[in-house]
């Protein structure tokens, strides 16, 4: 017998080998366990613990989209009463409520001033909070600390509280229907200056330093080395700002008093006090909806090296 062969188990296989043997058969081979059988219970309840999480981010996830399915959905329904949960079925459709919504005389008018709005404040914020997180992180002067933390400051203080103030300011200057009474009141952003003034502080000095060495002007200096290294703030910072005054609501209503100078939120909600059917209230939902979504299709790989970028270095 050689040192190799395999040894009984068993005492009942002991017994059962020289019977079989004798009688010719072929002794079976104890089952292998199966894989399942032989993982760690602490690795099946990991997996376990993974189909959960993957069933419960699904339920999440359309939990979200539903609402937006249902508007439009039910912005591409027919004129008439909504029955729900019949209505949420995706048959029948008829575009025709975004026709009248587009082929209104302010519906496109309320477009443009929210673009403008949108836009025109965006590149504001940014450039004014970079140039004061820069002043804020790289430049000394007496008393910076003390104007850097009452500047913040301003972020404790509700909104509402500074609104009707700086209403009869700016209609004192006569602002009130105008672009710029609109959109200078929104330029001072204080939470925009602190996250550049962070994200500027962890730039090695050397590279300003090494800048003026060449005789580059602190212009230049902002231009050239500070700007390109704030893409991924300024696409984060971008598109939150974007998305904010795209669908801001109350100063757009007590500024714009006029309905051309009205924006969509303001619009869309004065629909529904003027008994327009509900598909094209939607209808109107949906067209500003689009722009906001485009845009963070746009900037979200800026978006994501942005908010990644900031809490590694946090």
């Amino acid at each position: 017998m050689s040192d190799t062969a395999e040894l009984p188990r068993t005492a009942e296989e002991s017994a059962a080998k020289p019977a079989a043997a004798a009688a010719g058969k072929r002794v079976p081979r104890p089952r292998e366990p199966k894989p399942h059988e032989t993982l760690p219970a602490a690795l099946r309840m990991r997996r376990g613990g993974k189909v959960l999480r993957g069933v419960l981010l699904v339920a999440a996830a359309l939990v979200t989209i539903f609402p937006f399915y249902a508007m439009v959905v039910l912005s591409l329904k027919p004129e008439g009463a909504v029955d729900l949960p019949g209505s949420l079925a995706p048959w029948p459709l008829h575009g025709g409520a975004y026709g009248d919504v587009l082929g209104s005389q302010d519906v496109p008018r309320w477009l443009l001033n929210t673009l403008v709005y949108s836009v025109v404040s965006v590149v504001g914020v940014l450039v004014l909070s970079a140039l004061a997180g820069y002043a804020f992180a790289k430049k000394r002067f007496p008393g910076r600390e003390t104007m850097f933390w009452s500047f913040l400051s301003m972020v404790m203080v509700p909104y509402h509280v500074t609104m009707i103030p700086t209403f009869i300011l700016i209609a004192k200057l006569g602002g009130v229907d105008t672009y710029w009474g609109l959109i200078l009141p929104t330029l001072a952003n204080a939470q925009a200056v602190f996250l550049m003034r962070q994200f500027i502080m962890g730039l090695p000095d050397e590279l300003f330093e090494a800048a003026r060495l060449d005789g580059c002007s602190e212009l230049q200096i902002f231009f050239r080395i500070v700007l390109p290294l704030l893409k991924p703030i300024l696409a984060t910072l971008g598109t939150f700002v974007f998305l904010w005054h795209w669908n801001d609501f109350l100063w757009p209503l007590i500024i714009g008093q006029s309905t051309d100078m009205r924006t969509l939120t303001v619009g869309i909600a004065s629909l529904q006090q003027q008994q327009v059917p509900l598909n094209q209230v939607l209808a109107g939902s949906v067209v500003a909806f689009v722009p906001i979504f485009s845009a963070y299709l746009v900037g979200q790989r800026y978006f994501t090296e942005g908010v990644t970028g900031s809490a590694v270095k946090g």
